[in-house]
């Protein structure tokens, strides 16, 4: 009898403080752990290698970038190796003077990066000021081969789009990675943190079901104030969905954690074969999604 097809993998939640170098440190460590634990691919949080600055728009903040390649990706690259894993990190991109991206790599195993994708839809809300710092993304929406399966992956505002997830399953991902910095105003909490909570957790659900993938979202922990005044408290509660919908596998909201899971990529088949929505699309009839907005 054949052996099923799986995929273990890791999702880094962990705090960021204000040094990159003691954020690198950190989620090295957090990696090495998943990796004990059994982990082929490990996804570290959106932007691990500092606070989340884009709650100001201060031009210093700026300093922050790299170029890809550069010298982040080189060690993260020789992790890689060492380990024998795929790795996917979100890293804030110098592309070139004045043009920056919010930007995942992918690793596999002997350490090369496979892929790269920038993030494709930017929010512009309080606290989250990404459109001052990120261009939209021009890479498309991609999937690669990474050790025991093909991930795709997109970068958290993008986890509100099924435009996103649908595109990126049909170029081969059979796990979406969604490396996540999503927190509360802290003044939004008590009325508001629960249902905006639920309705994050189920839109990525959703996308694991229409699309008969599995869903892997690390998030980042804490309270970060990088900027001064409220600041956001991260939510933490990583978490691992099945492509039938189900929670697998939940972090907790209040500390590091690293989740490892054991995906049966024999599921994607039974999903789509018994919810054949690929099947059952009109493809014919969507030309209107390239519209702004029907009027």
């Amino acid at each position: 009898m054949a052996r099923r097809r799986t995929a273990t993998i890791g999702l880094v939640q962990m705090r960021c403080g204000s040094s990159p170098e003691r954020n690198l440190k950190s989620a090295i460590a957090h990696v090495r752990k998943a990796k004990r634990r059994g982990a082929e691919i490990v996804c570290l949080p959106e932007l691990f290698r500092s606070q989340y600055f884009c709650q100001a728009e201060d031009h210093d903040n700026f300093a922050l970038a790299e170029s890809i390649p550069g010298p982040t990706t080189r060690v993260l690259g020789r992790l890689a190796a060492e380990l024998r894993i795929g790795l996917i990190a979100s890293l804030f991109e110098r592309r070139a003077a004045g043009l920056y991206h919010n930007t995942s790599v992918v690793f596999d195993a002997r350490g090369r990066m496979v892929g790269k994708y920038r993030k494709m839809h930017i929010p512009d809300d309080p606290l989250y000021y990404e459109k001052f710092y990120f261009t939209p993304g021009d890479l498309g929406f991609q999937a690669w081969r990474c050790g025991p399966a093909r991930v795709g992956t997109l970068v958290c505002w993008d986890q509100w789009y099924p435009e996103a997830a649908r595109l990126t399953a049909l170029a081969g991902a059979e796990i979406l990675f969604y490396p996540t910095a999503i927190g509360w105003h802290p003044s939004e909490k008590r009325a508001e943190g629960a249902t905006q909570h639920e309705a994050w957790e189920t839109v990525q659900r959703a996308h694991a079901i229409a699309n008969g993938v599995f869903v892997a979202v690390p998030n980042r922990i804490g309270h970060e104030s990088p900027a001064g005044g409220p600041g956001l408290e991260f939510w933490g509660q990583s978490f691992v969905v099945d492509p039938a919908g189900r929670v697998v596998a939940r972090a907790r909201a209040d500390r590091e954690e690293v989740l490892v899971v054991k995906c049966d990529l024999e599921a994607i088949e039974t999903a789509r074969t018994h919810w054949p929505f690929l099947r059952d699309r009109r493809i014919d009839a969507y030309a209107g999604l390239t519209e702004r907005f029907g009027e």
